[in-house]
């Protein structure tokens, strides 16, 4: 197993994390019944929101980024 391999495995967790940290804006009893307000949907995010969006994205990038290094090393 290469030091790759490790690293991957820390960001898979952490990004599992973070996404499961983010509140979700939807609730499934709107689906059901249509009285879903789009009043409120075009606010931008703020405080902890916007950063946990930006810490996904990045963590995100990193990840597909250490796993194509990964196949690539394995491979060599």
């Amino acid at each position: 197993m290469l030091w790759i391999d490790y690293i991957v495995l820390v960001l898979s967790i952490a990004l599992i994390a973070i996404v499961m940290m983010q509140d979700s804006k939807d609730d499934i009893n709107d689906a059901f019944n249509g009285s879903k307000s789009e009043l409120f949907k075009n606010q931008k995010t703020r405080g902890l929101e916007l950063v946990l969006q930006r810490t996904t994205i990045v963590l995100g990038a990193l990840f597909v980024a250490s796993v194509i290094t990964s196949v690539a090393l394995h491979q060599a």
